[in-house]
């Protein structure tokens, strides 16, 4: 398996990832010309794309999905709470699951995370014995789902702010609350807690997400996720910060 992460942040996201059947993305948050530009660069043309997962249905993961699929073979794979909030999509290739897509030679499991929309999922994709755990855009993560996130190769996680820059930066307080609470978004604290209760000797890379431009830096992210992992059984350094305008190392799993 190939994973790319060719944008990150509060202006779009989206990851490439290729496994021996398909080519996927999950979300859809650039511009069409920007997503067919860094697919380039990684040796994948857009037309290939199989399936397009969405995380959730805010318009930093979602804004290309007219202009990118529009007379595309490509499925978008939605839970029906996705379905009924998205607009101007019925002539577009829509596979609709509950629980978990079903995609023939595919191993693709789903997991509701806590935002504010009605509807948001984390994935995680297993090809050969190994595991990508993909999270972003989340409050929290419910303890229940540690032991499907637990030991596996290679953790994409969201780490979007440092909760002292964000109490003390230029986000009004309502906002600050939003980012703060259960509906919000992961810290980099608490992705280094949950981090370092997930990995084991089996994990080999790490890439934080959806770094905050104005409560963040790669610096501060970085040094306290390393901290919380430190501290944890399984010491790992090997951990980078996703980009919100560039492509991210192309990791095989």
């Amino acid at each position: 398996m190939k994973v790319c992460n060719l944008a990150s942040g509060s202006t779009g996201n989206c990851t490439y990832i290729g496994t021996e059947n398909y080519n996927i993305l999950i979300d859809l948050g650039k511009t069409k010309k920007y997503l067919v530009d860094k697919l380039s660069l990684i040796g994948v043309d857009y037309k290939d794309i199989d399936y397009v997962f969405l995380t959730h249905t805010h318009d930093d993961h979602t804004s290309a999905i007219r202009t990118f699929l529009k007379n595309h073979k490509a499925k978008l794979v939605i839970t029906q709470k996705m379905f009924m909030e998205l607009k101007d999509i019925s002539d577009l290739n829509i596979i609709i699951y509950e629980e978990h897509p079903e995609i023939e030679n595919l191993d693709i499991k789903s997991y509701v995370m806590s935002h504010d929309t009605n509807d948001i999922r984390s994935f995680v994709i297993t090809e050969n014995e190994k595991s990508l755990v993909y999270i972003t855009d989340t409050g929290y993560v419910n303890s229940k789902y540690f032991k499907n996130f637990k030991g596996k190769n290679t953790y994409f996680i969201e780490s979007n702010h440092d909760i002292e820059m964000l109490t003390h930066g230029p986000y009004p307080e309502w906002l600050q609350k939003r980012v703060l609470s259960d509906f919000g978004h992961l810290s980099n604290k608490f992705a280094g807690i949950y981090l370092s209760k997930l990995i084991d000797e089996n994990t080999k890379n790490i890439l934080l997400l959806h770094l905050s431009e104005k409560n963040n830096t790669e610096s501060c992210a970085l040094d306290t996720v390393k901290e919380a992992l430190s501290d944890s059984e399984f010491s790992f350094d090997k951990i980078k910060c996703a980009k919100p305008n560039d492509i991210s190392e192309v990791y095989i799993i």
